[in-house]
C-alpha cells in the first residue's frame, strides 16, 4: 500500500534506536523526510545514515534548551512522533518523589515541549500529525514500575485533550499503544534470564515461555518494532485523517478491553 508521506516531513524523537528506529526505518521507507532524533551525536548520525534519512537533531528533550535546539534543527514538522522516553526499575519502596518528577519529566513534559514548539506550524499549514507512543500500563498499571504507568497515562491523555483543541484544523493527535516489543535489550535480557526461569535454550522455546510468564497474550509471541511502526505509518498517512483523539493497541491482545 502506497501511503502517500512523499514530501511530508516527519520527526521521531529517541530514534537513535530500538522502536524509534524501526519507526524513523519505515517512515522514511514510505518517502516521508525522516529527522532521526537522539542525544547522542555518533549513535544518531549511524542511524540515520542506515536508513537513508538526511537529517538529524541532536538534544535532550528534558530541558527547555534541548528541546528549542531540536525544534530549530528539525525544521518544518508535519509528524511529530513523541517515542523518547525513560525510567528507572523502582517499585513503590524505592521510587522517590524525585524519581516521580524525573520520569514525569523525561517522558511527559519533553512531549509538551515538542508539541509546543511544532504544533503551531502544523496548525498554520492546515495539516499534521501528532503521535504518542503509549502503552497499556497507563489503562491497566501493574504494582511495580508506578512512577512510569502514570507516566503512560499521562501521555495517553493529553493526546486526547490535544486532540479537542486541534479541531477542524486539520491535525490529528492520537496514541499508538505497544505490548512487549522484542528489542534487541529484551532479547539478550529474556535469553539471560531463561536458564534460571526454565524457559529452555533456543529462542523459539525461549519467546513462547516467556511471553506467557510476562505478557499473556493472544498471539503467543511479543511484538516487533515493525509492527509498531506499521501503526504509527499508518495514522500518518491520509489513511488515518478520520482518526483523532484514539489509542491504537497494538499489543497482541495483552489488554483486555471491549472499548
Amino acid at each position: 500500500m502506497e501511503l502517500n508521506l512523499t514530501g511530508r516531513r516527519a520527526l521521531v524523537t529517541g530514534s537513535s534506536s530500538g522502536l524509534g528506529e524501526a519507526i524513523a526505518r519505515l517512515l522514511a521507507q514510505e518517502g516521508a523526510d525522516v529527522v532521526v532524533h537522539g542525544r547522542d551525536e555518533a549513535r544518531t548520525r549511524a542511524v540515520a545514515d542506515k536508513i537513508g534519512a538526511k537529517a538529524v537533531a541532536i538534544g535532550d528533550l528534558a530541558t527547555d534548551d534541548g528541546a528549542a535546539k531540536v525544534a530549530e534543527e528539525a525544521g518544518e514538522v508535519d509528524v511529530l512522533v513523541n517515542n523518547a522516553g525513560a525510567y528507572a526499575h523502582r517499585g513503590w519502596a524505592d521510587a522517590t518523589p524525585e524519581d516521580w518528577a524525573w520520569t514525569y519529566e523525561v517522558n511527559v513534559v519533553s512531549a509538551v515541549r515538542m508539541i509546543r514548539l511544532l504544533v503551531p506550524g502544523m496548525r498554520e499549514r492546515g495539516w499534521g500529525r501528532v503521535i504518542q507512543i503509549g502503552g497499556g500500563l497507563s489503562g491497566q498499571p501493574t504494582a511495580t514500575l508506578p512512577q512510569y504507568n502514570a507516566t503512560l497515562a499521562a501521555r495517553h491523555n493529553l493526546a486526547v485533550s490535544l486532540a479537542r483543541e486541534l479541531k477542524d484544523t486539520g491535525v490529528t493527535s492520537n496514541v499508538v499503544a505497544p505490548g512487549a516489543i522484542l528489542v534487541d535489550a529484551v532479547q539478550r535480557y529474556l535469553t539471560d534470564l531463561a536458564p534460571e526461569r526454565g524457559w529452555g535454550e533456543n529462542w523459539e522455546t525461549i519467546e513462547l515461555n516467556a511471553a506467557q510468564d510476562f505478557v499473556p497474550n493472544d498471539i503467543g509471541r511479543f511484538g516487533r518494532p515493525e509492527e509498531i511502526a506499521g501503526a504509527v505509518a499508518y495514522l500518518s498517512s491520509p489513511y488515518g485523517d478520520y482518526v483523532s483523539g484514539a489509542t491504537l493497541r497494538v499489543d497482541g491482545g495483552t489488554i483486555r478491553s471491549v472499548i
